[in-house]
């Protein structure tokens, strides 16, 4: 076993979260557990309690840095789009994406919870620059809705994009024929805001 003082607060940090990135690169988290993490690190569970404050709190720190990832990701694309309505697709498609490639890290951002305690500020800044992201781009295509209207919108979009890229990922379309998740997404994209 390692001692704590081995690492820095900051090393142990980025130690635990690296070995919890790889971990689920390929393994579910439902096969972590505080001592399943301390034991692959060297730590007993009470070190990672100190620097994390529980468990729970250490898997959303997973969780942000998933979301920082994506953020990333996401920013790129729609900065290197052409327009807002292009932007908007390669946004929806880079989510799609994102979660292909990282289903596991992907599933533990919508099943974590935090079983009655307050999400952190940090985390809720996450989650609103993502989002923001998207209301963003609704507004820029559609100057003319109010902001009710382009919450609204950004909702359903968000909605029906995550819901095919969960059946994507999971490849529960149920159809004897290859499904493209992101040709479901276009379409998607293109009625609704057709209608819009």
């Amino acid at each position: 076993m390692a001692r704590r003082n081995d690492h820095t607060r900051e090393e142990l940090v980025a130690l635990t979260l690296n070995t919890v990135k790889e971990f689920l690169a390929t393994n579910s988290y439902h096969e972590l557990s505080l001592r399943k993490i301390a034991t692959m690190i060297g730590y007993v569970p009470s070190t990672l309690v100190n620097v994390f404050g529980n468990y729970n709190l250490l898997l959303l720190h997973v969780v942000a840095q998933t979301l920082d990832e994506l953020a990333a990701e996401a920013g790129h694309v729609v900065a290197k789009s052409k327009d807002n309505k292009t932007a908007l697709y390669e946004l929806a498609y880079c989510y799609h994406d994102f979660a292909q490639r990282h289903p596991n890290r992907w599933q533990l951002i919508f099943e974590h919870n935090m079983n009655g305690e307050a999400l952190p500020e940090w985390q809720s800044q996450r989650i609103d620059s993502m989002t923001g992201m998207l209301e963003h781009l609704l507004q820029a295509i559609a100057p003319h809705r109010s902001e009710t209207d382009v919450l609204k919108a950004s909702r359903v979009l968000w909605s029906g994009v995550h819901g095919i890229t969960l059946l994507s990922v999971d490849d529960k379309f149920f159809t004897d024929q290859p499904i493209d998740g992101k040709e479901l997404i276009e379409n998607l994209l293109s009625n609704y805001l057709t209608n819009w």
